[in-house]
């Protein structure tokens, strides 16, 4: 399994650079699964591993998967034959939990979930772009422009 982490300006510098992409693409040639979390989707379209597949990301960076040739998919996890990504930050525990699933059984990934009394119950409604207030959208989008704009260059989306 090839794994891939998210984050910011650390994701951002990993996939432009060219030792790392070439490490990624030649571990996950072979790889039974490639699988990312966040943005780490970044990485794996930079290194040429989603080319053709539903992926998903954060969705400040989500639509810059399109410039790799993957097809941006708005769910909390997506499976696309052996690749498999999730969104944000807390889609990585059901992210986690089918990956589980997969590698053992259901039962097991419902066990572990248990264990860890995986039940949400959020506070407030703002966990999605689907769901957030429209102040709360305004104010995310404008405090993530600048990673969502090195993002679509990475791309090639938009230019620099």
């Amino acid at each position: 399994m090839l794994f891939t982490p998210g984050g910011t300006d650390d994701t951002l510098a990993a996939a432009s650079d060219a030792e790392t992409l070439a490490f990624m693409a030649d571990r996950g040639s072979g790889a039974k699964y490639v699988t990312s979390v966040c943005s780490g989707s970044l990485i794996l379209g930079a290194a040429g591993l989603l080319k053709g597949f539903k992926a998903t990301s954060h969705w400040s960076c989500r639509d810059a998967l399109a410039g790799f040739g993957a097809i941006p998919t708005e769910a909390r996890v997506v499976r696309d034959r052996n690749r498999i990504t999730g969104a944000g930050v807390t889609a990585g525990l059901d992210f986690g939990l089918s990956m589980v699933a997969e590698l053992r059984d259901q039962t097991y990934a419902e066990c572990a979930q248990l264990m860890s009394e995986y039940d949400p119950d959020p506070s407030f409604n703002a966990g999605s772009m689907k769901t957030a207030p429209a102040y709360v959208k305004t104010a995310m989008v404008d405090l993530v422009a600048d990673f969502t704009k090195k993002a679509d260059v990475l791309a090639g989306l938009t230019k620099g």
